[in-house]
C-alpha cells in the first residue's frame, strides 16, 4: 500500500524553539517503505515500486502493519551521506555500495493510520525500530536549530529540518510544520549557452571550465536574460546556442560532484 510522503517548505536560516525537533537532513533517497500480511514493499516518494531494487531491505525486523518514512543512504569514507553514490547502488544491485535506511518517522502501526503527534510517533518508532546498522533511527533533538545548523556547515553536510513537536503526519501535503534550511554553497559563474528543447543554461566556471547545467532562474529574471542574449551568441547546433562568456551571474547549489560541477545549481543574481 502506497503512502504519498507528507514533504517540506524550505526556509532560508534556522530558529530555536522548544516546541520544534531539529534533525540531520540527509542527502539520500526518500522512500516509504511498507510491511503488510508479510509482504514487504518499498516505493519511491513518487509511486514507483523499487522492492526489488533493495532486496536487503526486504527481511527487517519490523512489525506487520507498519508504514515507515524514510531516507535510503549511503556514506563515503568519512561518514557522510554521499548522494551520487545511492544513485549508484539504486541504478544497479552490483553496486558494492552498502546502504542504511534511516526512519524518521511511522505512519501506520498494527494496520492503523497513526493520529498522534509526532513526539508520540517519535516514542512509537524507539520501540520498534532496532538500530542494527541496515536499518536506524534518525537522531533528533529539542530546539537548537542555530547551533546545530552551525555545526552542520562546519561539517559540509546538506542540511537541517526543523518539525513542529505537535504536528500530525498529513499524507501528500506540504506542510508548514515541516521546514527545511539547507546548507546552499555558492559560486560566480558564466552563463555560456541555453538548452533549446527545455529550460536550462549552460554555466561555466570563471577559469572557463565547464560547471554544469542551471535549471533554476526566477522568471523576471529569465525576461531580463532573453532581453540580452541575443547580443552574445557565438555559434549554434541541434541542442544548444552558445554565447561569449560576458554574463555573469551568482548562483546556489547543494555540493560539488565527484567531477567537480555543481549539484542543482539555481540563479541568486546578476554579476557585474
Amino acid at each position: 500500500m502506497f503512502i504519498s510522503p507528507m514533504l517540506l517548505h524550505s526556509i532560508d536560516q534556522p530558529f530555536d524553539d522548544e516546541n520544534w525537533i531539529t534533525e540531520l537532513k540527509l542527502d539520500g533517497f526518500r522512500c516509504i517503505w511498507t510491511k503488510f500480511n508479510s509482504k514487504v514493499k518499498i516505493y519511491t516518494r513518487h509511486n514507483n515500486e523499487i522492492t526489488s531494487l533493495f532486496p536487503e531491505l526486504i527481511d527487517l525486523p519490523v512489525p506487520d502493519g507498519t508504514v515507515l518514512d524514510g531516507e535510503i543512504v549511503v556514506t563515503d569514507s568519512h561518514g557522510k551521506p554521499n548522494f551520487e553514490y545511492v544513485m549508484e547502488r539504486f541504478k544497479s544491485k552490483k553496486s558494492l555500495h552498502k546502504i542504511t535506511f534511516c526512519v524518521f518517522d511511522i505512519v501506520y502501526s498494527s494496520n492503523k493510520k497513526l493520529n498522534c503527534t509526532l513526539l508520540e510517533r517519535k516514542e512509537i518508532l524507539e520501540k520498534i525500530i532496532p538500530d542494527d546498522g541496515l536499518i536506524t533511527k534518525v537522531k533528533w533533538l529539542l530546539g537548537n536549530g542555530i547551533a546545530y545548523f552551525d555545526q552542520i556547515k562546519s561539517h559540509d553536510l546538506e542540511g537541517v529540518v526543523l518539525k513542529n513537536t505537535s504536528s500530525k503526519y498529513q499524507i501528500n501535503k506540504r506542510s508548514n510544520n515541516w521546514l527545511k534550511v539547507i546548507n546552499y554553497k555558492y559560486e560566480n559563474v558564466y552563463i555560456t549557452g541555453l538548452c533549446k528543447d527545455k529550460f536550462g543554461m549552460l554555466l561555466s566556471y570563471e577559469n572557463g571550465n565547464y560547471a554544469g547545467l542551471m535549471e533554476f532562474m526566477p522568471t523576471s529574471n529569465r525576461k531580463e536574460f532573453y532581453s540580452v542574449y541575443q547580443d552574445y551568441i557565438s555559434s549554434e547546433n541541434d541542442k544548444f546556442i552558445y554565447l561569449d562568456t560576458k554574463i555573469k551571474a551568482k548562483v546556489k547549489f547543494r555540493n560539488y560532484t565527484s567531477k567537480g560541477l555543481l549539484r542543482i545549481p539555481s540563479f541568486v543574481e546578476w554579476v557585474s
